[in-house]
């Protein structure tokens, strides 16, 4: 006898199922695996790839910020050499002003202003002083008071110092607002 006959037929029909089950069940695991393989490859190459994409936006953006701190960098030297130029323009001017005031307060040097030579001198102009030991041929000049002259200079010198301000201010201007 074999083994079928000793079986009843519902069991065999039952056994025979419980088989088919067992095989789709088993092809659908390997089906599975497989698919999880080949979804597990495409997810790899992705994640590789975004990595790659990654990596060269960050090479892009370090590389810009390095263009970008080399052009502060060259916008802060041109601006300390032009604050150094003007630095030395002012000192220059400062120290002429300070020589010009010492030779008006020791009278080595003093200022005089032309006269207008069609005013009469009854008009309650000025006198025309001349120089001792000289005769003075061209317009008339006359001597200010050194104590005025002094003042003049120091007003000089106020605008001097304004000027060379200005001038800074707009060679700075000029540096910081130009295109690179």
């Amino acid at each position: 006898m074999r083994l079928g006959e000793l079986i009843p037929a519902p069991y065999r029909l039952l056994a025979k199922g419980v088989l088919l089950v067992a095989l789709v069940g088993g092809s659908a695991a390997i089906t599975w695996q497989v698919q999880d393989w080949r979804y597990g490859k495409q997810l790899a190459e992705q994640a590789r790839l975004h990595t790659e994409t990654f990596n060269q936006l960050a090479l892009a953006t370090v590389a810009q910020l390095r263009t970008e701190q080399d052009k502060r960098l060259a916008l802060e030297q041109r601006l300390a050499t032009s604050e150094q130029t003007h630095y030395r323009a002012l000192s220059d001017a400062q120290r002429d002003q300070g020589r010009l005031r010492d030779r008006l307060a020791t009278a080595d040097l003093r200022l005089s202003v032309l006269l207008d030579a069609t005013i009469g001198a009854g008009n309650g102009s000025l006198s025309a002083a001349t120089a001792t030991g000289g005769v003075v041929h061209g317009p008339t000049r006359a001597e200010l008071d050194p104590a005025h002259a002094q003042r003049i200079i120091g007003v000089t010198d106020a605008g001097d110092r304004g000027l060379i301000a200005l001038q800074a201010c707009q060679a700075y201007a000029k540096e910081v607002s130009a295109p690179n």
